[in-house]
């Protein structure tokens, strides 16, 4: 079978993880309710003119998605493949505000036209005059899983040999407030600040020294949280591995009810592992475990796990395997898999 390789990773992100010499990064102040991203000079990858023209995440995405070529030293990929749960909010909110505001009348239908959740796609195959495959997939939580596993399907079928692929998310500025307030409202909603971002990579069937391999993938629509200890354990034993032989598992806390999931697992299967977590440094968003790829991605590169990751044990060097788990809601559940 054909592998997948990482050979770069760039994310824009609520840290400063653009061009970051470090990956130290800080824990966000659970009294912010947003978590707006740190945002590069995008002069250096748009044409201003363009740039203005450009909603939040359709910056991001571009610019992360021409970071990731560059350090590939890729021109042309031969597949272009986002996840974005709620593509680009800020044009459906000022779309959605102009019909109430014209009766219906006279709208302008640029912000409609830009606001559709392949717009991101476009727009980087648009700045590269790639004319290859091109796909979004707008799957809530599991939008940048299902865009993964398309990609390793593209590789088994000999279509691609390179593919940059990337999750996309912006906060927007109205709708984010509505489910800020149901959050609120229990007493066991999500705990950590609400985030954007983009991660993107350039993946490539071939391996290079020192490549990331994206050992395997499942998702998971619905289950107990018995069923995901079951679950664990067969892809465990579908990749040879035992949760002995697993060096560090990263897990999507953000301090709901539905962390209960994960600290499941944490107690039975991986008492004894290294047990990490990210949201607490990127916010939470439907995308967010292309940061949690990211981070793991770095972490298996540089051999260093931030402090502000870890949640019980210490690491023992060398660090070759990595598993993440997430899930929302109870829903939406995914198994990575990524070894150096």
């Amino acid at each position: 079978m054909k592998g997948c390789y990482i050979h770069s990773a760039v994310s824009i992100s609520a840290q400063d993880s653009f061009d970051a010499k470090s990956f130290d990064f800080k824990i966000l102040e659970n009294t912010v309710e947003k978590a707006t991203a740190i945002h590069p000079n995008y002069r250096d990858f748009i044409p201003p003119a363009a740039s203005r023209r450009m909603a939040t995440g359709v910056k991001m995405g571009v610019t992360a998605a021409k970071r990731a070529l560059q350090l590939a030293n890729l021109e042309q990929p031969d597949a272009i493949i986002t996840g974005s749960g709620m593509g680009c909010i800020e044009d459906t909110e000022k779309f959605l505000n102009s019909i109430i505001a014209n009766n219906e009348e006279f709208l302008t239908p640029t912000p409609f036209i830009q606001s559709t959740h392949n717009t991101v796609g476009a727009q980087i195959a648009l700045g590269l005059k790639c004319k290859a495959y091109n796909n979004t997939f707008v799957h809530g939580s599991l939008s940048f899983e299902s865009a993964l596993i398309d990609a390793k399907q593209l590789f088994q079928e000999n279509e691609a040999q390179n593919i940059l692929v990337g999750g996309v998310e912006e906060l927007g500025k109205e709708f984010v407030d509505y489910v800020l307030m149901m959050e609120t409202s229990s007493n066991q909603g999500i705990k950590v600040p609400f985030g954007e971002g983009a991660s993107f990579f350039v993946l490539s069937s071939e391996p290079k020294l020192g490549a990331v391999n994206i050992h395997d993938i499942e998702t998971i629509s619905l289950a107990s949280e018995n069923d995901i200890i079951e679950r664990m354990k067969v892809f465990l034993s579908n990749n040879n591995l035992t949760s002995e032989k697993v060096d560090a598992i990263i897990f999507g806390n953000n301090g709901d009810s539905f962390d209960s999931y994960y600290n499941n697992l944490a107690s039975t299967l991986f008492e004894e592992n290294t047990q990490l977590q990210y949201k607490n440094i990127s916010g939470e968003f439907y995308t967010v475990s292309a940061f949690g790829l990211f981070m793991a991605t770095k972490i298996l590169e540089e051999q260093k796990i931030p402090s502000a990751m870890l949640i019980k044990n210490s690491f023992k060097k060398p660090l070759k395997n990595i598993l993440l788990y997430n899930q929302f809601k109870g829903r939406n559940h995914s198994f990575m898999l990524i070894s150096k």
